[in-house]
């Protein structure tokens, strides 16, 4: 099994940082986790983290306010950003990481395929927020998903996702 480069590169930079990380996961199910877990060294940066798969349990065990629920949604960027400070604290993280979104293979409660929301919290700079779906439909017009059948666009997007997550917080 290949080590993914971005999680290497979290670890890596986390631990010579001194940081911790903890994942709160919708769109991915702990993918993210077991990402950085595969990276060895990883128990040096890795506290944890919560799946959410269900919209509830954003309220129940990421701490996402019901308020930030009715209004915007599972998914939008103020719940990923809730998501990821939720994460940290959940788990006495310095950092945390939130994913929701869509991966289809259909559209769910207004929002289309490639639709996602990474968020990355820390105390010191707060949360930053990113839409991944321009960068979705341009990968589409670019035919990086052509080809691809349901299951394996679905994969495509919630790997991506991950990446970009990694990416994220490891700037």
């Amino acid at each position: 099994m290949t080590v993914n480069p971005a999680a290497e590169h979290l670890v890596r930079e986390f631990t010579r940082r001194g940081l911790t990380i903890a994942t709160a996961e919708s769109l991915t199910a702990g993918l993210c986790s077991a990402t950085i877990a595969e990276v060895p060294g990883a128990s040096a940066v890795l506290r944890g983290g919560v799946i959410v798969y269900a919209t509830e349990l954003k309220h129940d065990l990421a701490g996402v306010s019901e308020e930030t629920l009715r209004a915007h949604g599972p998914v939008a960027a103020e719940t990923a950003a809730e998501l990821a400070k939720g994460a940290a604290r959940r788990c006495g993280a310095d950092v945390g990481v939130a994913l929701t979104g869509v991966a289809g293979p259909d559209p769910q409660d207004g929002h289309p395929v490639g639709e996602v929301f990474i968020a990355v919290y820390d105390s010191a700079r707060g949360a930053r927020v990113e839409n991944l779906y321009a960068e979705y439909v341009r990968l589409v017009n670019e035919g990086e998903f052509a080809g691809l059948d349901a299951a394996q666009l679905r994969a495509k997007i919630r790997q991506f996702s991950v990446n970009r997550a990694l990416e994220m917080a490891s700037a």
